[in-house]
């Protein structure tokens, strides 16, 4: 395992890590933290949080494994997209749900761009790895056999 595959690698179980503690969180502890008026909203803004922080905390962990077999610029540009993209889609969204600044709401599409981003640039890598294999339409001998 190469030194970038396992710095990712160590992120993706970071965030890995922490999503789980969020979920049990927000499953557990948000509602008696918040008053009943404002708990419909604050669920609803934690589970999408949680949601899409697992999502993309484990395509995270699926680049890590790709960095593992072949280069791609793309790779790193992808991994550095969805982190950030986590941060602030899933931790704006975290905030909104604690302590009511919904003005947040209006940074949490920034984030959302940012992981859409980094679906692009995994698509970009794809080119890199068709490369690196010999092309993407590989045949085998045995399929007819």
């Amino acid at each position: 395992m190469n030194t970038k595959s396992s710095s990712w690698l160590f992120i993706a179980a970071s965030s890995g890590l922490l999503a789980v503690i969020l979920g049990a969180f927000g499953a557990h502890s948000l509602s008696s933290l918040l008053p009943a008026n404002e708990l419909i909203m604050a669920k609803q803004w934690w589970t999408t949080a949680t949601f899409y922080h697992f999502v993309h905390t484990l395509l995270l962990l699926l680049i890590s494994h790709f960095m593992n077999l072949w280069h791609s610029k793309w790779l790193s540009r992808a991994a550095v997209a969805l982190l950030v993209g986590i941060f602030i889609f899933s931790g704006s969204l975290y905030l909104m749900a604690l302590v009511g600044l919904t003005w947040l709401g209006a940074i949490t599409p920034i984030g959302g761009l940012l992981l859409i981003l980094g679906w692009l640039f995994l698509m970009l890598a794809s080119r890199d790895a068709a490369t690196a294999s010999g092309g993407v339409a590989e045949t085998r001998s045995d399929i007819n056999e």
